[in-house]
């Protein structure tokens, strides 16, 4: 069995391999192709879980599950906050074939999927960069947004203004843009084209009155029902689309919060990113118009990275 452990993973899936890998899997997954099962989450307290998410790329292609880790206080020990591995098997003899190392795969694929949705809904004249968080995801999300958009600045900001100042130097080095520590929320918002909320957070972060018009917004902290990033005014101004529309109808946070106030139905999820790859939805329609995608992460993503990984020996 072949094991890819975290240093391979990072040197070997790029994002310039793995941003066209997902819009492939994506148009997969909302064509029917790959079967797959909502994510099964135990609560393990204090914001910890335990997810596990099977999945096949098709009816003989290669299955498998992740099984990952949240610990959000890792981030402050210097860890992964999810941690965890990719288990490949073979879709012919149906043997386990491979183990990837999950939290590496995570980290990279979720930001190369926000980077495809954000090539795709985005305004072909987005340069300005807004990221609410400064962990492991502001990060690669600041690298693979850096790859479908050529940026001119970027806003970042965090609850430690300490921590969001050495994220902003260390970015900015990286990828040689401006790198701006902003003191507030609002305040790295103001003047963005592209926001991206990649936190912990339990309660809104993002107000939907802080919006421009034409601004692309990536949801991206929550994973499952309870916590929310946005408030319902983000939800509800925008074109909302999905990763998963039955996982968002499901366990979108945000997209719950705002149903349950009776301010959308079901219908305001218009559809799924991976139509929107394939022609099949329309995307952006006016340069004006407020767009949002909302990630919940998928083991389409996940099983197509692990099989690039394991096929390209």
């Amino acid at each position: 069995m072949r094991i890819i452990d975290r240093d391979e993973v990072r040197a070997r899936l790029t994002y310039e391999a793995c941003i066209p890998l997902l819009r492939r899997a994506m148009i997969a997954f909302s064509r029917g192709e790959t079967r797959q099962l909502l994510r099964s989450i135990i609560p393990l307290g204090e914001g910890r879980m335990f997810g596990i998410m099977p999945g096949a790329l098709g009816e003989r292609a290669v299955f498998g599950a992740k099984l990952v880790s949240v610990f959000p206080e890792n981030f402050a020990k210097g860890l992964q906050s999810h941690q965890g591995v990719v288990v490949l098997f073979d879709g012919e003899s149906g043997a386990p074939v491979c183990v990837a190392h999950a939290g590496e795969i995570t980290a990279i694929r979720t930001a190369a999927a926000s980077a495809a949705a954000t090539d795709a809904l985005a305004r072909a004249d987005a340069t300005r960069l807004a990221i609410l968080g400064y962990g492991e995801q502001a990060a690669t999300h600041a690298r693979a947004i850096s790859c479908v958009r050529k940026l001119e600045a970027i806003a970042v900001w965090g609850r430690d203004a300490g921590r969001a100042r050495a994220f902003a130097k260390s970015v900015e080095a990286e990828l040689a843009v401006p790198v701006f520590a902003a003191p507030s929320a609002s305040q790295a918002v103001a003047g963005a084209d592209i926001v991206c909320t990649v936190t912990a957070a339990k309660a809104p972060i993002l107000e939907g009155a802080w919006l421009a018009p034409g601004t692309h917004v990536n949801i991206v902290g929550s994973s499952y029902a309870g916590p929310v990033e946005v408030d319902d005014a983000v939800v509800v101004r925008s074109r909302f689309i999905a990763d998963s529309r039955e996982g968002v109808l499901a366990q979108g946070a945000e997209f719950l919060s705002a149903k349950a106030k009776g301010m959308v139905d079901d219908t305001h999820v218009v559809g799924e990113i991976g139509q929107v790859f394939a022609g099949d939805l329309e995307g952006r329609r006016t340069a004006d118009e407020i767009t949002a995608y909302k990630s919940l992460g998928h083991v389409v993503q996940d099983l197509a990275s692990a099989q690039a990984l394991y096929e390209a020996e």
